[in-house]
């Protein structure tokens, strides 16, 4: 069997990784660590054709931007097998406006909202002073993860809605907003694999979204993650499934929207119960990169049984028992503006350690063969340990081996993992 891998990040470099322990894989465009052969002899390559061009038994869509351009309509329509939803249902990530709008229609529990256009700034600015405790300021459209502004300083709030209204900050993706209140508790990633009838679950994991340490600096793709999370057990994965996830595709469906791929589910914590802090319509970065080092069980029959519409026929996924730590070393400057082309070492005698994975996110080769950095988030480390301290102090040890110029480094992955449902990481 042959499947296609669309994109170039670390998630891909984990998908295709997961995929060669049962098939052979072609990414695209890939990037230089999706080369060989698998332990299971199965190969990897990487090719600038596009996927319309390829021939495959399976395609997985990895990125929103494809995804949202309509690529799995297109792929269908050929007679191609693929996971990932069709334009109807990545508008879900394509707009936020309409994702609060398909939770509003389901009754799930997610932040007071509305949405305003640069013509209602005055509108949006009296939203922004009836909330309290916190202001949420989100661009409409796609804006690589870092469209998002979360803070309780009402001044900082009204100058990012400015910003972006006015189309300085994120260009057109930010000319319509949407404002909502901010919610308090432990954001929780759940990925759910969705058949357009059926659906299961993966295991839950958490990231870090702030640049740097105690949550502070801006907002970037994600810096880190892991998973499993002690204190989610069956009962909050099926309270969010039950709340959030089934009502929400239930309101797709009625839209007529046949879902087949990743719904994934960020979810607030609280007080009150899981509450929906937005939807993504693939696999996260780098919640990926932590999940899929765990997985037991063939990957290409699960996703190939979404794809074809057999999930209820499929056994469930199967997890180790074990930990995982995922922690991303980007490049200087990012996220506001990464600097490209530092040489990077160490990164061969990082991923030859046991019990490590090391996933390339923005790397390329030059003349010379040699590994330098070109993209914002540059690699993924991946450690896999018998609880959550060792595969911790696994992923540390194997990211110190690796360096390049102006290397940015989260020091407090995992250091502090969820402790209960309510509380705050």
């Amino acid at each position: 069997m042959r499947v296609c891998v669309v994109g170039s990040g670390a998630r891909e470099h984990a998908l295709a990784a997961s995929i060669a322990r049962s098939a052979d894989v072609v990414a695209t465009p890939g990037n230089p660590g999706i080369e060989g052969t698998s332990e299971e002899g199965h190969r990897l390559s990487s090719t600038a054709a596009p996927p319309e061009e390829l021939e495959a038994d399976l395609y997985v869509i990895g990125p929103e931007a494809p995804l949202v351009d309509g690529l799995a309509d297109r792929l269908r329509a050929a007679g191609k097998r693929v996971f990932g939803p069709g334009r109807a249902g990545a508008a879900l990530e394509g707009s936020k406006e309409l994702m609060k709008q398909v939770a509003t229609e389901a009754g799930v529990p997610t932040a007071r909202w509305k949405a305003f256009s640069a013509r209602e700034l005055a509108q949006a600015r009296s939203f922004l002073a009836e909330l309290e405790g916190g202001y949420v300021v989100k661009t409409d459209g796609l804006a690589g993860g870092k469209g998002v502004l979360v803070t309780s300083d009402m001044q900082e709030a009204l100058a990012d809605l400015e910003a972006k209204l006015s189309g300085s900050s994120f260009g057109e993706a930010g000319r319509r907003v949407v404002v909502e209140e901010r919610l308090e508790g432990a954001e929780l990633s759940l990925f759910v694999v969705c058949d357009g009838h059926d659906f299961v679950p993966l295991l839950p994991a958490q990231d870090y979204k702030r640049l740097l340490a105690g949550d502070e600096g801006p907002n970037t793709g994600g810096m880190g993650s892991y998973a499993p999370v002690p204190a989610v057990d069956e009962s909050v994965v099926s309270e969010v499934l039950d709340e959030i996830v089934g009502p929400s595709l239930a309101a797709l469906t009625a839209r007529g929207v046949d879902y087949r791929g990743l719904l994934y589910a960020g979810v607030m914590l609280g007080a009150d119960g899981p509450r929906l802090v937005e939807f993504n319509v693939r696999f996260g970065d780098p919640e990926t990169e932590a999940i899929l080092p765990l997985l037991e069980s063939d990957l290409v029959e699960l996703l190939a049984a979404a794809a074809d519409g057999t999930l209820g026929r499929t056994a469930p996924p199967v997890f180790s028992r074990r930990s995982a730590v995922c922690v991303v070393a980007a490049a200087p400057g990012y996220p506001a503006a990464p600097e490209h082309g530092g040489l990077i070492e160490g990164a061969s005698r990082a991923g030859s350690l046991e019990d490590v994975h090391l996933f390339h996110a923005g790397t390329s080769r030059d003349k010379r063969g040699d590994l330098r950095s070109s993209g914002g988030r540059v690699l993924a480390v991946t450690a896999l340990g018998q609880d959550l301290p060792d595969a911790r102090r696994r992923a540390y040890e194997a990211m110190a081996v690796i360096s390049f110029p102006g290397m940015q480094v989260r020091a407090d992955i995992a250091s502090s993992p969820l402790s209960s449902p309510a509380g705050a990481q």
